[in-house]
């Protein structure tokens, strides 16, 4: 052994804001804020992401980016 401790990724999230219907844009990862709960902390990842611009009528997901790298693992067909 080495000596270094392997440090687990923090918690975050992918940050995306949708632009016309079934198109979305990535606006960034953002660190998840501890003792937030579930929705408080994805509205602070939103309001990070967008820099306070964020409007009511506007559509956004922010999605933990285990699951996002989780979702990019595929294997093609044979």
């Amino acid at each position: 052994m080495t000596g270094k401790s392997i440090q687990p990724a923090l918690p975050g999230f992918v940050v995306l804001q949708q632009t016309a219907a079934g198109h979305w844009r990535v606006l960034g990862e953002v660190r998840r804020k501890p003792g937030l709960t579930a929705q408080a902390a994805r509205t602070q990842a939103i309001a990070e992401a967008t820099g306070g611009k964020a409007k009511a009528g506007e559509t956004y997901a922010a999605v933990l980016r285990s699951e996002w790298l989780v979702a990019q693992k595929w294997d093609p067909p044979a």
